[in-house]
C-alpha cells in the first residue's frame, strides 16, 4: 500500500460531549494519516436515535477545531465519499444487509421484546443468566431460519416488524492481527448473533460501520480497545460481503490517576480536573467543565493526550503537532492502559505557556482580565509577563500572583513579617531608599550592583535585607528577581511604595 492511499477517520456518536479518550482517539488518526500523507475523515455515527443529545455533533466539530485536529474530509467540510452522517446514508445500508441474507450470512427475525425478555427469564430460571442469541437458540426462535419460507415471505408482505441479525458460524476462530495489541483469537461460540439491521429501518452500528469504511475506502481503523470486543463480528462481516478487511488498531483506555478503572465522563470535576476539551452544559442544567475554559493551551492539552498511551522512544517530551506527526507510529503505541496525571498536564500547560511570546501572553490577559488592566501600556504588560510567566501555568496567574505589578499591595505576607521584619529592616530600608533614589540609571544591571555595595558596606547578608525590600514592593515572600521588579515599576513607583508601606508594615508588627 502507497502511502497517499492511507485514509483514516474518526467516527464519534453524537450521544454527549466528546470525553478526552475520544480526543486522543481522533489525535492519533490525524498522526498517523500525516505521517503517511494520507486522508484524515470525520464521520458522525448517529444510527442510535434513542441517545442523540441535541448539539453534541456541533460540540464534536468545535471541540477538534479547539485542538487543531483539522480534518481533510467529512461532516462539516464536505468530500466525494458523503454524506458522512450516518442519518443522511440511511437509504443505502438496506440492500447490504439483504445482501447478507440472500447469501445466507445473515436472517430476518421477527421475534417480538416480549419473546426475548420471556427467554432471557426462562435461562434465569435454568441458572442462564447471560442468555444470548446464537448459534444454539436461534433454533427456538422465531426467525427465516426455522419458519418456512413462505411464511417468512407472508410477514415480510405483511409488513411484519422484523430485524436482520448476522449469522454467527459455530466454533470457528476468527484471528486478525492488531497493530498494537498483535494477533487476536477469538472463538465464534463467544459470539452471539447481532443485530445488523433494525425494525426501525436504521442499520446498527456494526452495519453501517463496515459498509461506510468500505465505501469511503478506510485502510486503517484506530479506536479505542472499547471496540476490541466487536472486531471479531466486523472481521466476518468483511468476510460475508468479501472485502478487504482495513488494519486494525486498538487504543489502550485512559485511567483514573490511581489507576483503579477506567476514566468516566463523571469523573472530571470530582477529582479536580477537566475530561472534556471545552465545557458541556447538559440538557439538565449541569455543567462539565472543559480544558479550553480553564485557560488550558490546546497545544499543552495535545501534547499531554499524545502521550497517554504513546511514546516516541526519546527522553523528549515538548512536541509540536508537525513534531508529533513526524514521531508517531502506531508501534510506540501501548497496550497498558494509560493513567491520567493531572499534575503532568499542568506541567505540559506550563511549558507551552513559557514559550509563548510577550505579545501574545499580553493580549491573552488582557482577554482574560477584561477591564482591570485597559489602562497598562502594551509595553509594560510584556514586560510583567516575560517576569512572571516563570511562575504562572495559567495566563491569569500573572495578573493574580502579580497583582503589586499593577497596584501598590495593600495586604503583606503574614510570615514574612512575623520573620523579616524589624527594627534594623525597617532602618535599612529608610537607608536603601536613600541609595535607590541616588541612581540615575534606575534599571536592573544598576540596581542589583547597587544593593550588593549596600550590603558590603552595611556587612548584611542577602537573607537579611533582600525579603524586606521584597515585602515592601510587593507584599510577598516570595517572586521573581526583585532587581526585574523594582526596574519595571520604575524610580518613583518604587520609591513611592517605600515611602507608603514601611509605616504600614512597622504597624502590623507591633
Amino acid at each position: 500500500m502507497s502511502d497517499k492511499s492511507v485514509r483514516v477517520r474518526f467516527a464519534p456518536s453524537p450521544t454527549g460531549p466528546l470525553h478526552m479518550g475520544g480526543v486522543r482517539t481522533a489525535l492519533y488518526n490525524y498522526l498517523f494519516a500525516k505521517k503517511h500523507n494520507g486522508t484524515f475523515i470525520i464521520r458522525i455515527e448517529d444510527t442510535d436515535q434513542n441517545r442523540f443529545v441535541e448539539g453534541a455533533e456541533e460540540y464534536i466539530l468545535e471541540a477538534l477545531k479547539w485542538c487543531g485536529i483539522t480534518p481533510d474530509e467529512g461532516q462539516g467540510v464536505g468530500g466525494d465519499y458523503g454524506p458522512y452522517k450516518q442519518s443522511e446514508r440511511k437509504e443505502m445500508y438496506k440492500p447490504y444487509a439483504e445482501q447478507l441474507v440472500k447469501n445466507g450470512k445473515a436472517y430476518y427475525a421477527f421475534d417480538t421484546g416480549e419473546d426475548l425478555d420471556k427467554m432471557r427469564k426462562q435461562a434465569q430460571q435454568m441458572k442462564m443468566p447471560n442468555w444470548q442469541y446464537n448459534s444454539v437458540t436461534r433454533s427456538s426462535m422465531q426467525n427465516s431460519l426455522t419458519l418456512p419460507e413462505d411464511e417468512v415471505q407472508k410477514r415480510l408482505e405483511n409488513g411484519d416488524p422484523y430485524v436482520i441479525r448476522f449469522k454467527m458460524p459455530r466454533n470457528e476462530d476468527v484471528r486478525f492481527e492488531d497493530k498494537i495489541r498483535g494477533w487476536v483469537v477469538v472463538n465464534t461460540n463467544n459470539l452471539d448473533d447481532k443485530v445488523l439491521y433494525k425494525s426501525d429501518g436504521m442499520p446498527t452500528y456494526h452495519l453501517a460501520n463496515i459498509v461506510d469504511d468500505h465505501t469511503m475506502k478506510i485502510t486503517h481503523v484506530i479506536r479505542g480497545e472499547e471496540w476490541l470486543p466487536s472486531a471479531p463480528l466486523h472481521v466476518l462481516l468483511y468476510e460475508a460481503f468479501e472485502w478487504d478487511a482495513p488494519t486494525f488498531a486498538h487504543c489502550p483506555l485512559l485511567l483514573r490517576p490511581d489507576g483503579n478503572g477506567k476514566l468516566s465522563k463523571r469523573d472530571g470535576d470530582r477529582l479536580g480536573f477537566p475530561v472534556f476539551p471545552i465545557d458541556w452544559i447538559a440538557a439538565d442544567g449541569e455543567k462539565y467543565s472543559g480544558y479550553r475554559e480553564k485557560g488550558y493551551l490546546p497545544g499543552a492539552f495535545i501534547n499531554m493526550l499524545a502521550f497517554l498511551g504513546w511514546n516516541p522512544g526519546t527522553t523528549q517530551e515538548i512536541f509540536s503537532l508537525e513534531q508529533m506527526i513526524e514521531a508517531f507510529s502506531l508501534e510506540r503505541v501501548s497496550k497498558a492502559g494509560a493513567k491520567f496525571d493531572a499534575d503532568k498536564t499542568n506541567w505540559f500547560q506550563q511549558q507551552y505557556l513559557r514559550a509563548e511570546s510577550p505579545t501574545t501572553l499580553a493580549k491573552m490577559l488582557r482577554e482574560k482580565t477584561g477591564s482591570e488592566l485597559q489602562n497598562v501600556a502594551d509595553a509594560y504588560l510584556e514586560q510583567a509577563c516575560v517576569l512572571m510567566k516563570e511562575r504562572a501555568t495559567f495566563v491569569e496567574d500573572i495578573y493574580t500572583e502579580g497583582k503589586y505589578l499593577f497596584e501598590n499591595p495593600t495586604e503583606f505576607d503574614a510570615k514574612t513579617v512575623a520573620k523579616k521584619w524589624n527594627e534594623l529592616a525597617e532602618e535599612l530600608m529608610l537607608e536603601w531608599s536613600n541609595k535607590l533614589e541616588a541612581l540615575n540609571t534606575f534599571d536592573a544591571e544598576n540596581i542589583e550592583k547597587s544593593f550588593k555595595a549596600f550590603l558590603e558596606e552595611k556587612e548584611q547578608k542577602i537573607g537579611k535585607v533582600l525579603p524586606a525590600f521584597r515585602l515592601v514592593l510587593t507584599g510577598k515572600g516570595m517572586g521573581p528577581s526583585m532587581f526585574e521588579i523594582a526596574a519595571l515599576l520604575g524610580k518613583e513607583e518604587s520609591l513611592s511604595r517605600m515611602k507608603n508601606n514601611i509605616p504600614t508594615i512597622k504597624g502590623l508588627k507591633a
